[in-house]
């Protein structure tokens, strides 16, 4: 009988009714045995980590997260995390990396709706991630509405459909129907597991928009922060003339901190090399995000400058497939 722990760190999926609206006050026992996980056939455990929408998830949480699957991976031969849906994809992300080579499958999970609804995903997308914990190969995956994807490759693209997750420039790893898995594409995991929580969180996000102020770009330094993720038009596009943001990302770049570019759109990748606007960018030695979500770009930036200190060793890592977060 294979062993699946459960941690739950709260979310819709733990939710009921109070006077304050809905808050997620389900145990991780509760949430299980609501769900009919407790029936699959599996030894599961539970673990109750903290209740928290995941609206308040940070790297703080991501630390206790991280350590408390550490914790259980000799105990067990898979684990199941619930999680609150709207930052999954950033915590997926980040466990990819604090979690590098973990020898078990780690599954997060959630909902849109609270399990003590009638019509609630939570208890069939529970029930289908602790079936998933017990087939898939080691690794960091999210399995969702009947889906099961790379964490480092998925990003939540609806707000109330079931069906909430995408797997973005990866093929899905399997799915989950009726109660039986269905292996879709085979995924191996790096080699030796590597636990580590450093990072540095001084990481911002800035979408370009038509007529946006370089001066938003020339304040970050002033802000405290160690890398910047800019989201362009397209392949990577930013403004040239009039407002110029080419000088600003040279600021920032002599300044010893790393500009990651990134497109706002959600397949492909993106790159400064084909069309003439994106040029100087090139020049200049922007990094680039190829084809990974922005989740992982930020949390990979995160990871990266936690443990190097030039640009140059920070492009190493951001260049580097290290478990499936980017195509090679």
């Amino acid at each position: 009988m294979k062993r699946i722990c459960i941690i739950s760190t709260g979310g819709t999926i733990a939710c009921v009714p109070t006077e304050r609206g809905l808050a997620p006050e389900l145990s991780c026992r509760e949430l299980t045995e609501l769900a009919g996980a407790d029936k699959l056939g599996f030894d599961i455990s539970c673990t109750d980590l903290f209740s928290m929408d995941s609206s308040n998830i940070q790297p703080e949480e991501w630390c206790i997260i991280a350590e408390s699957v550490r914790a259980k991976i000799g105990a067990c031969d898979g684990i199941v995390l619930t999680h609150g849906t709207d930052t999954m994809a950033y915590t997926a992300s980040m466990l990819t990396f604090m979690l590098m080579g973990v020898p078990v499958p780690v599954v997060l999970t959630g909902a849109q709706y609270p399990a003590v609804y009638p019509n609630s995903d939570g208890r069939k997308n529970l029930c289908d991630a602790v079936i998933a914990a017990s087939e898939l190969t080691a690794g960091v995956y999210i399995c969702f509405g009947g889906s099961v994807m790379l964490g480092c490759r998925a990003v939540k693209t609806r707000t109330t459909s079931l069906n909430a997750f995408e797997s973005i420039n990866h093929p899905y790893i399997a799915a989950v129907n009726n109660g039986h898995f269905v292996r879709l594409h085979e995924y191996t995991a790096p080699v030796g597991f590597s636990f580590s929580t450093k990072m540095d969180n001084h990481v911002a996000l800035v979408k370009v928009i038509p007529g946006m102020s370089p001066k938003l770009l020339d304040c970050l330094e002033g802000c405290g922060m160690k890398g910047v993720v800019i989201e362009g038009f397209g392949l990577g596009g930013v403004h040239s003339f009039r407002r110029d943001h080419t000088e600003s990302i040279r600021h920032l770049m002599e300044s010893g901190i790393p500009v990651v570019l990134t497109s706002q759109c959600l397949y492909e990748q993106s790159s400064a090399d084909v069309y003439e606007v994106s040029r100087p960018l090139k020049e200049l030695g922007v990094l680039s995000a190829h084809d990974m979500t922005t989740e992982t770009t930020i949390t990979k930036l995160m990871w990266a400058l936690g443990r190097a200190h030039d640009i140059e060793s920070v492009r190493s890592i951001m260049d580097r497939n290290f478990a499936g977060e980017l195509t090679e």
